[in-house]
């Protein structure tokens, strides 16, 4: 899950940059409008974290130009402007939610996920193929109902094949879902995480697309 973060605050951008890479996200930072236009134009995000009171320019400005681009990345923003006036602005500018500070973590990361179904044509928290389902808010992973012990990298690998389910996954996209970058480890761990599925889980869980990568679901290589 690759995020932009637009804050000018540097000690709560980096307390939620730790954060959200705790979860398994990448997270860039922009500490102003002008930053976070520069990094929409140049990269793909899943979500954008908006702070409205920027230096120079409103964070709604980012909003509209991201907007006017015909660019429907989820935008949750984050601010102290807490009156009703403020909330609607956002929204009617195209944010799909809002968030007020101070606010609990726990409650962002809960709006983040519900952003992020809602981009991907999902009702229920819950990703799920056969008889093998994963709760992104609970860190849980089930086979037949009952839990499954994985680790951390190999929650975050199937995670991303359940949210593409259907389509082929790079080893290049596992690596950045799962490290936040590509090319800075050995050749063969993604490799190593789906044999690990594949022995908790089932064989015929992921199927291994040669020379592509692996997908969970849609017709067999």
């Amino acid at each position: 899950m690759n995020l932009l973060l637009v804050e000018d605050d540097a000690m709560l951008a980096d307390a939620l940059r730790a954060g959200l890479e705790q979860l398994g996200a990448s997270v860039d930072w922009a500490a102003d409008a002008g930053a976070a236009r520069t990094a929409l134009v140049d990269h793909g995000y899943d979500a954008v974290l908006l702070d409205l009171g920027l230096p120079g320019s409103s964070g709604l400005s980012v909003l509209s130009f991201l907007r006017g681009r015909y660019d429907t990345t989820p935008v949750l923003i984050i601010t102290a402007r807490d009156k009703l006036s403020d909330r609607i602005a956002g929204l009617d500018a195209g944010a799909d939610d809002y968030i007020v500070k101070p606010f609990q973590p726990d409650e962002l990361y809960a709006r983040l996920r519900a952003v992020l179904r809602r981009s991907q044509g999902r009702v229920s928290p819950v990703l799920s193929h056969a008889d093998v389902a994963l709760d992104p808010a609970k860190r849980l992973v089930t086979r037949d109902g009952k839990p499954v012990q994985v680790s951390t990298h190999e929650f975050l690998t199937l995670m991303l094949l359940l949210e593409r389910q259907g389509r082929v996954t790079t080893r290049e996209q596992l690596e950045e879902a799962v490290y936040g970058s590509s090319g800075t480890i050995e050749s063969n761990t993604i490799a190593v995480y789906v044999h690990q599925l594949r022995r908790k889980l089932g064989e015929k869980l992921i199927g291994t697309v040669h020379g592509y990568g692996y997908r969970i679901g849609g017709p067999q290589p």
